[in-house]
């Protein structure tokens, strides 16, 4: 290195480090109001410190203030809520799905002659994660299906409920025990779609199961609240909804006259409480207040 640029490089350095001084003065009297003395090495430090120290808090004001929502294409509250909303409809629709699954598969099982398989879920829980759908593929089962529905195909009357000759009791024959007593507020009516008979009684009465019978189904829906449905033999099915509590659960035996429920208004589509009283036969609707005295 040659002397001249040698000495090129320590003037250099001097530059950096020699002071300045940066004063404020009033306009009017010269008076001073405030200095400081800087080096160029130490005027960019402190440069760089306010630049590092603004970016550090326009980050902390993005990342826990409110001010996020007006970042383009961060969802803002609404679009936050609807998620959540969504999430808990679909946790929802899953839980049904999955209890509809056990509900078939019980009654599959009931009519091969197997023990119905317990739902051991709560009301308020989701699906259990551990717990696969339960779904019938096997060809035993397909056979079965196949034999039920020729059944019901080939030996059905004119007026759509099955007649004598499959060997099932006719309805007039049994003796049905009353599931409440009381007053029939909206008759059965199949041109309504109205598949039931809605009975009002006293607060708080005890609903009965009408035969001797298995619990296929005691769940909560949103549209019906507390549900339960007990399978009886000559392939009839009672179905009783917007309960206030459930006394059975599925898969319990239950004989005629048993308390199952408590009289409620549960539900999304009731008006006030009442029992919803549905009668199936051999897989259609009947009319109760043919064969039971309420």
């Amino acid at each position: 290195m040659t002397k001249e640029h040698y000495q090129e490089t320590k003037k250099k350095q001097g530059r950096l480090k020699h002071k300045y001084r940066f004063s404020i003065y009033n306009d009017e009297s010269f008076k001073q109001l405030w200095h400081i003395r800087l080096s160029r090495m130490e005027a960019w430090m402190l440069t760089g410190s306010v630049v590092v120290a603004i970016i550090a808090l326009v980050v902390v004001m993005i990342a826990f203030t409110p001010l996020r929502g007006f970042i383009p294409g961060y969802p803002n509250s609404d679009t936050r809520r609807e998620i959540v909303r969504n999430a808990l409809r679909a946790d929802s629709l899953e839980l049904m799905m999955y209890r509809w699954e056990l509900h078939l598969a019980n009654i599959n099982r009931i009519v091969s002659g197997q023990d119905p398989i317990p739902i051991e879920v709560s009301l308020t829980d989701s699906v259990p994660r551990g717990k696969p759908y339960i779904r019938i593929h096997s060809k035993e089962d397909s056979l079965l299906r196949l034999e039920i529905e020729r059944e019901v195909q080939f030996h059905v009357s004119s007026s759509g409920i099955p007649d004598k000759q499959n060997g099932l009791q006719p309805l007039e024959t049994m003796h049905f025990f009353a599931p409440v007593k009381g007053a029939v507020t909206d008759k059965f009516n199949t041109m309504k779609e109205h598949f039931a008979v809605d009975i009002v009684t006293t607060p708080n009465a005890v609903v009965s199961s009408t035969l001797d019978g298995t619990v296929v189904m005691a769940a909560w829906t949103s549209e019906t609240g507390h549900v339960i449905q007990v399978q009886h033999k000559n392939n009839i099915i009672s179905i009783y909804k917007h309960n206030a509590k459930l006394l059975k659960k599925t898969g319990e035996p239950v004989k005629a006259g048993e308390a199952i429920a408590i009289v409620g208004n549960s539900g999304e589509l009731t008006t006030g409480p009442h029992l919803h009283f549905e009668l199936w036969y051999n897989g259609n609707p009947v009319d109760p207040e043919k064969y039971i005295s309420f």
